[in-house]
């Protein structure tokens, strides 16, 4: 599925795009299951007290306000951050009620390079990072798969035909 038309110039296409990897969303469902898990205990140790309904309450809005708070916002922040490569340009967009966004065309890209550690080698993910005209160096965290985008991205940065580099021509016009 292609990114949104409407971010897309026209004649521009996407190359690859993703999520972060699915490794962020290990700790929301960690703290669900704990969640899920705990409050339910915490509510029948509650039941002998005198004041069990208040507990049950106080107990269910905890529980409510730390699932929307440590499970439910990383998940959609997951959801609706997106890694764009297109044949012209490199696209980070993250964020819901701020939406922020990174544009770096590939023509201005001076070097890319990769690291992964051994678990990111294991689960098959890494940081891509960008070199460009700014000053620092540009991170992207958890990309999925981040030697293939490497190697992607690479390759769309020297097959861009808009490229300054043209070899001289060697016409000859037959004087010596």
């Amino acid at each position: 599925m292609a990114y949104p038309d409407d971010l897309l110039s026209p004649g521009e296409h996407v190359v690859i795009h993703q999520h972060p990897h699915w490794k962020a969303l290990l700790t929301p469902v960690l703290v669900f299951l704990v969640v899920a898990g705990g409050a339910p205990a915490l509510a029948a140790l509650a039941a002998d007290l005198s004041w069990a309904s208040t507990a049950w309450v106080v107990l269910a809005v905890v529980s409510a306000v730390l699932v929307a708070w440590l499970v439910l916002t990383p998940v959609v922040r997951w959801r609706t951050t997106h890694f764009v490569i297109t044949g012209d340009r490199v696209m980070y967009r993250e964020g819901v009620l701020k939406r922020t966004g990174l544009d770096i065309p590939l023509t201005r890209i001076n070097s890319v390079r990769f690291e992964h550690g051994v678990v990111d080698r294991v689960l098959g993910c890494g940081t891509l990072i960008i070199e460009s005209a700014s000053d620092e160096p540009l991170e992207f965290d958890d990309i999925p798969g981040v030697e293939k985008v490497h190697s992607l991205l690479y390759r769309e940065i020297n097959d861009n035909p808009d490229d300054d580099f043209q070899p001289e021509s060697r016409v000859s016009d037959g004087r010596a």
